[in-house]
Formats: C-alpha cells, sequence, structure tokens
C-alpha cells in the first residue's frame, strides 16, 4: 500500500509538470501573437494626404488646328526680389496673357499698371525654393491667372505664358 501512494505521487508530479509547461507555453505564445500584432499597428505607416496644389490645374491649352488662340496682350520684362534666407535673389521675367475676347484686350491695357502690380506682389512673396522647380512655377501661373481675373470685368484671362523667366 505505500508502495501505491509513492506511485501516485509520482504520477501526479509528472502529470503536473506537463501542466505547467502546457500553460506557459500557452501564456508565451499568446504573448508573442500580442507583441507582432503591437508591432504591426505602431509600425504602420499611415498614408500622407498632401495638399492639394492648386499648380496642378493650370489649364495648359492642346496645341491642336482646331484650339482657338484669344488675343495675347505682352506684359514687359520686370525684376522682383524674392524672399530668400541665404543671399539676395531676384526674378526676371516677362509674359504673354492669352484673352478671351477682343473687348477685354482693351480693359487689360488700361489695367496695366493694376495687372503689372499684382505679379511684382505676388512674385515678391514667393521663395527661391518655391520658383526653382515646374511644380512652383505652374502655382504661380494658376495663383497669377486666379488674381488678374478677379479684377478684370469684360472677359478673362484664359492662360498665362512665361516667354522669359529667370532666376537668380
Amino acid at each position: 500500500m505505500a508502495e501505491k501512494k509513492e506511485e501516485e505521487k509520482a504520477e501526479g508530479a509528472g502529470g503536473g509538470k506537463k501542466k505547467l509547461f502546457i500553460i506557459i507555453g500557452a501564456v508565451v505564445l499568446v504573448l508573442l501573437i500580442g507583441g507582432g500584432v503591437a508591432a504591426y499597428f505602431m509600425l504602420k505607416k499611415e498614408p500622407q494626404v498632401e495638399p492639394k496644389d492648386p499648380g496642378l490645374e493650370v489649364p495648359v491649352p492642346e496645341l491642336t488646328k482646331s484650339a482657338e488662340i484669344g488675343p495675347m496682350v505682352d506684359i514687359e520684362e520686370f525684376i522682383v526680389n524674392i524672399i530668400s534666407e541665404d543671399a539676395n535673389h531676384y526674378v526676371k521675367a516677362s509674359l504673354t496673357v492669352e484673352l478671351t475676347n477682343e473687348e477685354v484686350k482693351e480693359e487689360v491695357t488700361k489695367r496695366m499698371p493694376q495687372i503689372r502690380d499684382a505679379i511684382l506682389l505676388l512674385l515678391g512673396n514667393k521663395t527661391y525654393e518655391e520658383l526653382q522647380d515646374l511644380q512652383g512655377k505652374r502655382q504661380l501661373k494658376a495663383e497669377l491667372l486666379s488674381k488678374l481675373n478677379s479684377f478684370l470685368q469684360t472677359g478673362k484671362v484664359k492662360s498665362i505664358y512665361f516667354t522669359n523667366f529667370v532666376v537668380q
């Protein structure tokens, strides 16, 4: 009888160790899975939403035989100091505006000082870095188009063409 009790104790101790190993293994497995899920969500990059650039919406006229060219007005060359942190920079530019009709051509001629002032103020608030790439120039065109059309009454500016543009 004493042998029987010793045998049951030995079996009970072995069974307890197995249960302990199974419980520890399950806990470790749950921790590993939880850590993996947490790492996935912490390291997952959020998609960055970039602000919409008005320079992308600049209408670029298609040059086909059927494209109607409106009246054009040249705006004389001008030089503007631009914003820069490291040195003095300036823009030397001239441009041509395409108009929707002949009536607005006369209005543009009368408003030329107002138009030049708007262009100079807009250009003067640009930085050297903004005007270095194509995207910055497109954005400038969009802003100029919007500004000029805001005070014209007999028609609109259809498009703006830089005929000379130097940034130094």
